[in-house]
């Protein structure tokens, strides 16, 4: 882990999936292994919310023989480090984005937080985007996904700007989900009409 951090953070990040994989482990095991290196003070972990989304590994100073960019040992880094942990899952769990989560997306959430753009606001542009983005998919324009989180400023400022109604987070939620549901479905039925009927099983 400590060979493929980042030099400058201490940091590494990768998803339980890709940890089962590349150590051959099943994800339950991984699970053990996170929560060990945190208990015996090797490394401070912020877990995904589920296995697609990566886990942030600081490793502690006592085991990072590399000196820190001045920008992590401050005194908000905690905060900070919340906030683009939330947006990073929040971005990734609309679905319809590349599904990574890089250093330029990271610095946008920083930029956002630093304007003083609420989490509460930028994860209802994320939604807001998100159902716009699916509708347009299933009125068929070119299905690319959403390559970054920059993609979303302009909706922040609008979201900011509108003030959404109370419990309208609640409601975009469910829409995206059900949006989600129906662009799977729309693809599955493309899938079978391209293969064609399957055929029966001879007797």
């Amino acid at each position: 882990m400590s060979l493929g951090a980042d030099r400058g953070t201490g940091r590494y990040e990768a998803t339980q999936k890709d940890l089962a994989r590349m150590l051959a482990r099943s994800r339950r095991i991984i699970g053990k292994y996170l929560a060990e290196l945190e208990r015996k003070g090797i490394c401070n972990i912020i877990s995904g919310r589920n296995q697609y989304v990566q886990n942030i590994l600081e490793i502690r100073d006592d085991y990072w023989p590399y000196d820190r960019s001045p920008s992590i040992e401050q005194a908000d880094c905690k905060e900070e480090d919340a906030y683009v942990a939330a947006a990073r899952d929040s971005f990734l769990e609309t679905g319809c984005t590349r599904g990574k989560f890089g250093a330029g997306d990271a610095k946008t959430a920083r930029i956002l937080k630093a304007r003083g753009v609420p989490l509460e606001q930028l994860q209802e542009a994320l939604l807001l985007g998100a159902c716009r983005k699916y509708e347009s998919w299933l009125n068929g324009t070119s299905p690319e996904p959403i390559g970054s989180l920059a993609y979303f400023e302009a909706l922040v400022s609008e979201v900011r700007d509108q003030s959404l109604p109370p419990g309208y987070c609640e409601y975009l939620h469910t829409k995206v989900a059900q949006l989600a549901r129906m662009w799977e479905e729309t693809k599955a039925a493309a899938r079978r009409a391209k293969n064609g009927p399957i055929p029966p099983l001879d007797k």
